[in-house]
């Protein structure tokens, strides 16, 4: 049977090149970097030259980029270090009700210990108003917290706007860029953004890395305490392989950038219009164009969005019913909801998230697959039978 990935929203297959670069590293770059011998040095030097492509990637600094176990760990330490540090300025922070639960759930638990979270409502396409972001301000405000691009959903947010205004205020300003960093362009200086959280899986490099950039003067706390890696602010002897290829993903997804991100919409872009065609009762979630390349969530209305995609699974083909780090639960997703979609309706949601590896002949085969599978499912529905 022909094995078709679209689930690239949850990570991505590592690129060949990525492979190459790491094997080294797999084999005899296996010296601490903290060491001053020579096996020392080749890995301190493999792990600063990564830095660099890191850095490059979203226009940064090397001595700004901060490595990380993942995209969780790095949201995590941005907001717990960040707020820590500026504790004295005051206790409240702003973000939006379709964040990650990496960023949610962290704010949750300081607000039990006295800070004061205002989450924002967003449109029906997921985007939250610069304007919202302004007006909740207060002397007491010390973070913003919007991520740059919804991975369920796949809307971009309007970053640039919303820094401007925490530029203004002297309020610092994290972004989880998980979702867009290496998928499309990010200049943080542009966007005046002050932290930003990023992972190697999203852009075709291995799991279990990411990194956090972390504007030159602004103040963190450690997160991990220990030995001086990652100049004194992440404790730790350093993930050596996936740095090495996290910083090859980085570069090759700078370079190719805009013949991925053509390619990949082209696809999708042919995908949806078939769905749409082929399939009644069909909603598209998230922004009609301001959107990441890959990305194509519906809402199929009277079934399950998990039992499509389990259906499509016996036919080869691996898709989404949302976030992965909720898809063994079966409530609607938040971001869904936050969006205004009606509760049973967002029940039917699926995401197709497609990638660089995808091609005409995937497309054509969902497109084929899809449309009977939800016939048959519909037939099984009563709520679909009350409506005939």
């Amino acid at each position: 049977m022909e094995k078709i990935y679209m689930d690239n929203a949850s990570g991505t297959p590592v690129h060949p090149t990525v492979v190459e670069a790491m094997m080294p590293f797999l084999k005899e770059g296996f010296g601490n970097p903290s060491n001053l011998h020579q096996f020392g040095r080749i890995t301190s030097d493999a792990i600063q030259a990564a830095r660099t492509q890191v850095a490059n990637l979203i226009h940064a600094k090397p001595k700004e980029i901060i490595f990380t176990s993942s995209g969780t760990e790095a949201n995590n330490f941005a907001i717990k270090g960040i707020l820590a540090s500026h504790k004295k300025k005051g206790n409240h922070i702003i973000t939006t009700q379709i964040e990650h639960f990496s960023v949610l759930n962290p704010l949750k638990s300081l607000e039990k210990s006295g800070y004061e979270v205002t989450c924002l409502p967003v449109d029906k396409y997921g985007t939250v108003n610069p304007d919202d972001v302004k007006n909740a301000i207060k002397p007491t405000t010390t973070m913003v917290s919007i991520m740059y691009a919804n991975g369920e959903i796949g809307t971009i947010e309007p970053i640039k706007e919303i820094g401007a205004i925490t530029k203004e205020k002297g309020i610092v300003f994290h972004t989880d860029a998980i979702a867009a960093a290496g998928n499309i362009p990010i200049d943080v200086l542009d966007a005046h953004v002050d932290a930003l959280s990023m992972s190697a899986n999203q852009f075709n490099g291995p799991s279990g890395i990411g990194a956090l950039y972390l504007r030159e003067g602004v103040r963190i706390l450690p997160f991990m305490e220990g030995g001086v890696q990652e100049g004194g602010r992440r404790a730790g002897t350093e993930n050596i392989i996936g740095i090495v290829g996290m910083g090859k993903a980085a570069e090759l997804a700078k370079l190719e950038m805009s013949l991925r991100m053509s390619k990949v919409q082209s696809l999708r872009d042919r995908l949806r219009d078939g769905i749409i065609k082929n399939v009644s009762h069909v909603y598209v979630n998230g922004h009609p164009t301001n959107r990441l390349p890959g990305n194509l969530s519906v809402c199929i209305e009277y079934i399950e969005g998990e039992s499509i995609l389990l259906f499509l699974d016996m036919q080869g083909i691996a898709i989404s019913s949302g976030s992965a780090c909720t898809s063994r639960s079966l409530k609607a997703s938040h971001v869904i909801m936050a969006a205004g979609v009606d509760a049973a309706l967002a029940q039917g949601t699926v995401l197709f998230s497609l990638g660089i590896d995808n091609s005409e002949a995937d497309v054509t085969c969902v497109l084929e697959k899809l449309p009977p599978i939800v016939e048959r499912l519909r037939q099984m529905s009563p709520l679909y039978n009350q409506k005939k």
